[in-house]
């Protein structure tokens, strides 16, 4: 029996999966929350919107964090885990290629090692180093594929509609 399979009989683990990363969401959408100005400014670090395009990138940096923090509640409630799951994979996997590769570039500029980079990755939590943020949205990432792949739906407020069988 795989692992995923023996949480899901369980149940909890599952719960306290949905837990973690919703609240780790929550956490992180409300310190940005806190500063939008510097997260915008970190925001532009990354050069994916072009400077042409400033009512793009503050518009990113003022939904964002809303994003994370309502996909997290969403998540530690058990609304739509499946969707929310989706969701957070899309932005963890897109955030840890973001870092990783910022954190490559710094690495190349300084001639230090890539595990040798720390920087303000905008995750509102201060410098962090690269390879430690990249190990941490990696734990992340199975966290939401997990959730995503679960079929248990143990202590979530919504549960899939039962239908009968003839």
């Amino acid at each position: 029996m795989s692992l995923l399979r023996r949480w899901d009989e369980l149940g909890w683990p599952m719960a306290l999966a949905r837990l973690l990363l919703g609240g780790w969401f929550v956490r992180l959408g409300l310190l940005k929350v806190a500063d939008p100005v510097q997260f915008l400014k970190l925001l532009r670090q990354y050069d994916v919107v072009s400077d042409a395009s400033p009512l793009l990138l503050t518009t990113l940096a003022a939904l964002l964090p809303w994003l994370e923090i309502w996909c997290g509640l969403l998540l530690v409630l058990g609304v739509w885990v499946r969707g929310v799951a989706l969701t957070m994979l899309v932005m963890l996997t897109t955030f840890t290629l973001l870092v990783a590769h910022h954190g490559a570039e710094l690495a190349q500029q300084r001639g230090v090692p890539f595990c040798g980079v720390s920087f303000d990755c905008g995750c509102g939590t201060g410098e962090v180093n690269v390879c430690g943020k990249v190990l941490e949205n990696s734990v992340l990432w199975l966290l939401a594929l997990a959730a995503l792949l679960s079929r248990s739906r143990s202590w979530c407020l919504a549960r899939p509609a039962v239908t009968a069988s003839r």
